[in-house]
């Protein structure tokens, strides 16, 4: 992280969509640039975890925390993991200081349910939260193809001021790997949350 770029507070949520890549390496780097994030691992993104990759996070909170903290040399005052079911969290009340809130990846139950404003868990509630105190909040639908229903919650979701960014990498640049096209997603995510990325060149640079 440049000395002049300000360290934000992001709320990560990872849900149960195919494309927990794309999740897991926006964590790696938003720690990496020393920005602070609470991140919420829903239970059905376990299951997507693994079977999409070769990582083991274990479903208790606080082992994982521990775990990712360790992988990715911070402290828990850098990185917090809160249970779906942490009502007492800082993120589900407008007074926390937070920048930003990203789902990457966002199933299409989890967009449903923040579309219609039911908090029924922490995830719900945080980007409930964001929503009506007016801040940034990206979801990364990873989905094909699009109901009448996914599109209308995500149209409803856009007029409310969140912006949708559909895990759709692009190939201009002539990606190597499975990893430079999750590059490609993650980096977009970070430009749209103002933040220094070096995972891929600007257009034209």
């Amino acid at each position: 992280m440049s000395s002049t770029e300000a360290k934000k507070t992001i709320v990560l949520a990872i849900s149960g969509a195919s494309g927990v890549q794309y999740g897991v390496r926006l964590l790696e780097q938003l720690l990496l640039h020393g920005h602070k994030v609470y991140l919420l691992v829903t239970r059905a993104a376990h299951v997507v975890i693994s079977m999409e990759t070769e990582l083991s996070w274990p479903a208790n909170t606080h082992e994982l925390g521990q775990q990712l903290c360790l992988r990715y040399g911070v402290d828990e005052s850098q990185l917090r993991v809160c249970g779906e079911a942490e009502w007492a969290a800082p993120i589900a009340s407008g007074s926390a200081t937070v920048d930003s809130m990203v789902v990457c990846p966002c199933s299409m139950g989890t967009l449903s349910s923040i579309a219609v404003g039911a908090s029924a868990n922490l995830l719900e509630r945080a980007a409930d939260v964001i929503l009506k105190e007016r801040k940034q909040l990206i979801l990364v639908p990873r989905e094909t193809p699009f109901s009448d229903i996914h599109l209308e919650n995500m149209l409803k979701l856009s007029r409310m001021g969140a912006l949708l960014m559909p895990a759709n990498p692009g190939f201009y640049n002539h990606p190597q790997s499975v990893e430079e096209i999750v590059d490609f997603m993650v980096a977009r995510i970070l430009d749209h949350l103002g933040i220094e990325q070096s995972l891929q060149p600007k257009w034209g640079e």
